[in-house]
Parts: C-alpha cells; sequence; structure tokens
C-alpha cells in the first residue's frame, strides 16, 4: 500500500498532509474522481454560481499522478 495526497484548488489550494493509504495510482484516480463531486456538494452553495474545483492526486514522493477538475455554472433563467 501506498499513501496518496489529494490537494483541492477552488479558488486557494488546500494541501492535504495526512494522505490515505491506497492500493496504487488508479485507486487514487477513482479517490479523486468520487472527491470531486463531494466537495463541490458542500461548497457550491456557499459562494455564487460559478465555480471550478480541482482534485490533484499526489504520491507520497509528491509526484501529481492525476488532476480532475469540475466545473460548475449556474444561470438565472427569468425574463
Amino acid at each position: 500500500m501506498a499513501r496518496y495526497f489529494f490537494d483541492v484548488h477552488d479558488g486557494g489550494p488546500r494541501t492535504d498532509d495526512i494522505g490515505t493509504e491506497l492500493s496504487g495510482p488508479e485507486e487514487a484516480r477513482e479517490a479523486a474522481k468520487r472527491l470531486l463531486p463531494d466537495i463541490a456538494r458542500e461548497e457550491i452553495s456557499a459562494d455564487g454560481d460559478r465555480r471550478t474545483f480541482t482534485v490533484v492526486a499526489r504520491d507520497q514522493d509528491g509526484h501529481a499522478v492525476y488532476a480532475a477538475t469540475l466545473s460548475f455554472v449556474g444561470l438565472w433563467l427569468r425574463r
């Protein structure tokens, strides 16, 4: 098992200093993909109608192995 760290960028970086034990980069990829909607669900309502969330997975040597981005855009449709 290797330790992977998931840094979140959504207007300012939040660095993961604890990490998670995973079997390898494929599992880190899946964890990053699951993390994005959870972050967005909590953060979208707090700040307007345009947000971009990026998760960067790093290995225990600090090398980025995967990055995923989720964008949210809300539009009023009234006349």
